[in-house]
């Protein structure tokens, strides 16, 4: 098995999902490193080309500085306040704001208030808890 295909995530088999049909996964690791704060979310929906995962955050948590090999993403603050880092730039993002993760860019961020978001990966790899 490639490092691939241990962060490929199987197709939702249906087209609908009811998203408070099942619960929240606490996050304690993503890309290899510790969480730093409480991080809970929820893989909604996995198509061929890529994932839609909704994201709790606590305000305080800390992500650490990484960079992903093999997907990019582009997230959606529908509530709170996060600082960000994403190359050599720096956001502070609110509510309603958009920001994009490009292959192989490290990025960083905290969480200023508790947070929630919609993040999309394309294609759709599993970053969080590898042994889950």
């Amino acid at each position: 098995m490639t490092a691939t295909s241990l962060r490929q995530l199987p197709k939702t088999p249906t087209l609908f999902v009811e998203g408070a049909s099942f619960p929240p996964v606490r996050m304690t690791m993503l890309e290899g490193h510790g969480s730093a704060g409480h991080v809970e979310l929820k893989p909604l929906m996995v198509g061929q080309d890529m994932l839609l995962v909704e994201i709790f955050e606590k305000a305080g948590v800390s992500v650490p500085a990484h960079s992903h090999d093999d997907h990019e993403s582009i997230v959606y603050l529908l509530r709170g306040k996060m600082q960000l880092t994403i190359g050599d730039q720096s956001f502070t993002a609110q509510a309603g704001d958009v920001w994009r993760h490009p292959i192989g860019v490290l990025h960083t961020s905290v969480t200023l208030e508790d947070c929630v978001a919609i993040e999309i990966k394309s294609p759709p790899r599993k970053t969080w808890n590898p042994d889950e």
